[in-house]
């Protein structure tokens, strides 16, 4: 039998940075709390848990782990998150003790199924271990790579929540679970979907081929019943665009290939589809920016714990949403931050060794806090994540990448990585935000059976469906199957569920509004070579 977490842990283990995690003790709470130095953790009863509570005077903490006693049968399959976007790599499996499992984790025994995680924006990134005889949470309260320094003040680190189902599946499990953790997201009044060129183009296009794409896109849509696609300008558009680095901004304008944004955005608009747009807000090259804006060792990264640094963001995404852009998508603000890909990232988030300037807050705080920037400054645009973490930005974005990219060159990590974010991230889909599997690269690289089977799942998922599409490069029949996928995703109200994700990380047998589909993922000649190509 599976079982609820106890509302205090039985163990609580307190990492100051000057104690080295060899000479720490586990302690058992008191009357509530365990004390160690000027450092208390204490607890509080919650509806499905507890809430953690931290506070220090000067020590500087970097970690508090909490370990709940509760035993798990042989056999048990487990399932976890990820820090930010998933790299092809979520997968039900047996019990690993050194697996790390960000956020929450799912574990599933002879029809049962418990989540055991935190609810969604804590003060900390805390991830999740499971072993034969217990549950244990980490939670990261560093600021940078060294502790925080509270200052006295009380920090509510996380709220943990539990709970066992019986009575369902466990996707369906997950996806309960899922509204327990989050309870208050921000979702997109109507459908997002459409084009983005991205991979056909790769960065290298002009406002007159954008305004293309917008027309192509909303022809392939003009029997949609529902509202009207996006068409979003990738990353190529900025003033200080070099097309070899993704660089960053200043974005207050465009380069000499999108000489005008807002004309642009109104030219979009005049094709028939909504204008969206990419950004890289935290990286800048302007060098007028002052110094302590910036973080110590990273100069070309924004400090998203300095106010003035808030403030920039949000006239950033104001005076992008003043152009006419709808839907502001960001990307990178993790890898600038804390230098690692999510793939990289442990139990410790990053290594490097630095500290944001407010040496006060946790790094979960300050991302925090900039995610609330990003959304006050985007005056009602909608916002989509991309190299974000989505359990902070749960609640302040309205849709989120949850996946590494696709491609426009090799199906194979099409496959890897798209089939196989929408399949275990699927629950999140409209319980944190709208997931995005990322597109369709519809290229003559990658063969077009394969994107058909890619285009039908998406479509028919309910979550936003894109295109990345050359005008003029569709076969007739591929033109008629893209333009059924675009109408079929511009109401969303399909559902879909995988049925064989316990046996693989790419599933390929799929509930989809009531019916049981097959789809055939892998080549004639099995060949796998996303990882050796950079997109």
């Amino acid at each position: 039998m599976l079982s609820v977490l106890k509302n205090t842990p039985d163990f609580v283990m307190i990492e100051p940075e000057r104690l080295a995690f060899s000479n720490i003790k586990p302690q058992v709470p008191e009357n509530g709390a365990v004390k160690l130095d000027d450092i208390t953790v204490s607890f509080e009863k919650t509806a499905h848990g507890c809430a953690v509570y931290l506070t220090a005077q000067k020590t500087p903490v970097s970690f508090v782990r909490l370990r709940f006693c509760v035993p798990f049968p042989t056999g048990t399959r487990f399932l976890g998150d990820a820090w930010e976007r998933s790299y092809g790599d979520l997968s039900w499996q047996g019990m690993n003790a050194s697996r790390i499992m960000p956020w929450y984790c799912l574990s599933h025994h002879e029809g049962q199924t418990a989540g055991y995680g935190v609810c969604v924006r804590p003060n900390a990134f805390v991830s999740v271990q499971t072993d034969s005889y217990g549950v244990t949470f980490i939670a990261d309260v560093r600021n940078g790579s060294h502790g925080v320094l509270l200052g006295g003040r009380t920090l509510k680190v996380c709220e943990i929540v539990s709970e066992v189902y019986a009575d369902c599946s466990a996707f369906e499990a997950a996806k309960q679970f899922c509204r327990i953790m989050c309870t208050d997201p921000i979702l997109p009044n109507e459908p997002i979907y459409g084009g983005n060129n991205w991979y056909y183009a790769y960065g290298m296009s002009s406002h007159e081929e954008i305004v293309n794409d917008a027309a192509y896109i909303s022809a392939l849509c003009e029997n949609a019943e529902g509202v009207r696609p996006y068409m979003v300008v990738d990353d190529g558009w900025q003033f200080a665009h070099d097309v070899t680095t993704c660089n960053g901004g200043p974005w207050h304008k465009g380069n000499e290939k999108f000489p005008h944004m807002k004309a642009l955005a109104d030219d979009i608009k005049a094709q028939g589809c909504r204008a969206g747009i990419w950004l890289r807000p935290l990286n800048t090259t302007d060098e007028s920016l002052p110094a302590h804006w910036r973080l110590a060792h990273r100069h070309e990264v924004l400090d998203p714990s300095v106010p003035e640094v808030l403030d920039y963001i949000k006239e950033t995404f104001a005076r992008i949403a003043g152009w006419g852009f709808t839907l502001i998508k960001h990307d990178f603000s993790t890898f600038d931050l804390f230098g690692r890909w999510g793939k990289e990232m442990d139990y410790r988030v990053t290594e490097d060794d630095f500290t944001f300037a407010d040496r006060s807050k946790t790094s979960a705080e300050i991302v925090v806090g900039f995610y609330k920037a990003v959304l006050e400054g985007a005056s009602g645009a909608y916002i989509l994540g991309c190299n974000c973490i989505g359990h902070l930005g749960a609640g302040l974005m309205h849709a989120q990448r949850i996946g590494d990219d696709t491609s426009g060159l090799y199906w194979e990590r099409t496959r890897q990585m798209g089939v196989n974010t929408l399949a275990f991230r699927l629950p999140q889909h409209r319980a944190f935000f709208d997931i995005d599997a990322d597109c369709a690269g519809l290229t003559a690289k990658v063969d077009f059976a394969k994107n058909r089977q890619w285009l039908n799942l998406v479509a028919k998922s309910g979550t936003p469906l894109f295109v990345s599409v050359k005008p003029g490069t569709l076969s007739e029949e591929e033109y008629r199957v893209t333009a059924e996928a675009l109408c079929q995703n511009s109401v969303q109200t399909d559902t879909c569920e995988p049925l064989d994700w316990f046996d693989t990380v790419t599933p390929a047998h799929w509930r989809i509004n009531r019916e049981e589909v097959t789809f055939d993922w892998y080549t004639d000649d099995g060949k796998e070579n996303f990882g050796y190509h950079v997109e």
